[in-house]
């Protein structure tokens, strides 16, 4: 099973990014050492009992429900493959059903906070990348993977590159196209002039970094210790619900394949909206 894991793998480098594949490699190498210890050595030999054993096993552990449907996943793709592949010919993982599992709110940040973060920047560079999480509702990933090229200031769109390595254009606005230009100006020459974002040494901005500057942002501006990147791409989703913004809009604009994944800001508004009703309706106490 082991051979038949790596072969997998090889394939999902084609469509995968390097965390997804990190996370798949760790999930199903734990899935294949618990197959050995039963005695199931060959892929062939799946059946769904299998993997119904291994999710018992990892709920005895106390692992979380979450941390449970992210291996499922990993597992099921792998069964897929082979069933594909004509080395099962039944796929086991159809038969095994997905943990329900409660779904946080994400948090996000009042217009407020917001203003307060972004003015909590310290020069061009942390400014722009901040109008540009929230104005564009980016991942990190997408932004630090941002080249000049992609970018057309004329009419405020940026081509990003999202999960499963999809393309999509996002909308920036005017704050970010104009920090952007700002930092565009200041912006030292390197041997490499593609990346948008750069660190202290010329290269390339990583996700870390930018996490480091929020969190030193967040502090000074005396918001919500938990901000993070996607703080700002939560609290983008839900200002535009709130301002009239259709969801299928939304979905579109933060390159959700699925509309269920979007669909969680509608609660986060429902939220805001139920405070208003309590502190403002007479019979709402």
């Amino acid at each position: 099973m082991k051979r038949q894991i790596e072969d997998y793998l090889a394939r999902l480098e084609e469509t995968s990014s390097p965390h997804t594949l990190r996370a798949y490699r760790q999930n199903l190498g734990a899935f294949r050492e618990w197959c050995d210890a039963q005695g199931v050595r060959r892929g062939r030999d799946l059946t769904h009992r299998h993997l119904r054993g291994f999710l018992v096993e990892l709920n005895q552990r106390g692992v979380a429900r979450s941390t449970v449907g992210r291996y499922l996943a990993a597992i099921r793709s792998f069964t897929r493959h082979l069933t594909r592949e004509g080395v099962l010919d039944r796929d086991p993982g159809g038969a095994v059903r997905t943990p329900t599992q409660r779904r946080a709110l994400p948090v996000h940040l009042s217009e407020d906070e917001v203003d307060r973060l972004i003015g909590a920047a310290d020069g061009t560079r942390d400014r722009a990348l901040l109008e540009c999480l929230y104005g564009g509702g980016l991942r990190v990933s997408e932004l630090v993977g941002l080249d000049q090229d992609d970018l057309d200031l004329a009419r405020g769109i940026a081509r990003v590159r999202g999960k499963g390595a999809k393309e999509r254009l996002s909308p920036l606005g005017r704050a970010a196209t104009r920090a952007i230009r700002e930092w565009l100006e200041e912006r030292p020459h390197t041997e490499d002039q593609r990346p948008v974002f750069l660190n202290s040494k010329g290269g390339r901005l990583t996700t870390r970094s930018v996490r480091r500057i929020i969190h030193t942002c967040a502090e000074r501006a005396g918001v919500d210790a938990r901000t993070s990147p996607h703080t700002l791409r939560h609290s983008f989703a839900t200002h535009m619900l709130d301002r009239g913004a259709n969801l299928r809009e939304v979905q579109e604009l933060l390159g959700h394949k699925n509309i269920a994944t979007t669909q969680i800001y509608t609660h986060v508004s429902m939220e805001r909206l139920k405070k208003v009703y309590d502190d403002a309706h007479p019979r709402a106490r």
